[in-house]
């Protein structure tokens, strides 16, 4: 009877077996029109942020819904692109230490590290959609490798460490290790992404990226991190770009400048200059920091 009921049984386990397969291979194939960017990468690097196993792709479909924006800040310091000989890849957003960083899209943690003489204290996070983000130049990261987070979680507080000469928040979005313009995807001056979906061609990509700066970027060159020589006529000049937000107004602090004399070009006082950017009247100031006068 007990060899029996084996020999009814054995069919029946069969088609369990094939049922779960097929259950398995719907899962998988939901999972990847869920996920699309998990067949972009081959491997799970913690060490770099630019050597990913990956190949960038002819053409790709980001989407960017279910979004949130990193920072509530609108204002746009330096672009992406050529910077002085060198490749700035990423946008650099005006925030002050302390001030909450969130993370853009749902996804994976993937490298929590310290560079002193780049990035500081940065955070690297692959998304589902397929793309990373970075956070760079932050005081403080509050999430671990590894670790799922959801869109709009906080992942670290505005900084100024690393190779940074004022407080702010560099922000990367990235392909396959690819650095691409954030600000074709992301417009911090209304809060918001550009579409629900970005198409990458490799074909359209550079004049794309030109078109979004124009568009979205700071007016002129970056004005991140000003040369050491800035004369009276280049702070001049610099003086026009400063961004306006709203109603609220930024300088740029240029080599030499001290609250005092910043206040008189402002038409303002140390003190409202002082309670305005949450600092103490010798707060020692740094050429590329940006206050807020009004």
């Amino acid at each position: 009877m007990g060899q029996d009921l084996l020999a009814n049984q054995a069919p029946i386990d069969r088609k369990m077996k094939a049922v779960d397969s097929v259950a398995f291979r719907q899962l998988l194939q939901t999972e990847a029109t869920e996920m699309p960017g998990t067949d972009l990468y081959q491997d799970w690097d913690n060490r770099y942020v630019s050597r990913v196993n990956g190949i960038l792709p002819d053409e790709y479909r980001i989407d960017l819904r279910g979004f949130h924006m990193p920072t509530t800040s609108r204002v746009v310091t330096s672009n992406f692109g050529a910077r002085w000989g060198r490749q700035h890849k990423g946008l650099d957003i005006k925030v002050y230490i302390g001030d909450t960083i969130r993370a853009a899209f749902s996804g994976k943690v993937r490298i929590v590290r310290y560079e002193p003489h780049g990035y500081g204290k940065y955070v690297v996070i692959r998304h589902d959609n397929g793309l990373e983000t970075v956070y760079g130049h932050m005081s403080a990261q509050l999430v671990r490798e590894n670790q799922e987070v959801r869109a709009g979680d906080v992942i670290g507080l505005g900084g100024n460490t690393g190779r940074s000469t004022g407080s702010h928040l560099h922000f990367e979005t990235r392909l396959c290790g690819v650095a691409l313009n954030p600000a074709l995807m992301f417009d911090f001056k209304n809060q918001d992404v550009v579409d629900n979906f970005y198409t990458f061609h490799k074909s359209s990509y550079d004049r794309e990226s030109a078109q979004a700066t124009r568009l979205r970027g700071v007016s002129g060159s970056a004005v991140a991190e000003p040369r050491a020589n800035t004369t009276e006529m280049a702070s001049v000049t610099q003086t026009k770009r400063n961004t306006v937000s709203g109603n609220s107004r930024f300088h740029k602090v240029n080599k030499g400048e001290t609250l005092y004399s910043i206040a008189r070009k402002r038409g303002t006082t140390v003190d409202k200059l002082c309670k305005l950017n949450h600092i103490g009247k010798n707060f020692r100031l740094t050429p590329g920091q940006v206050l807020k006068y009004n």
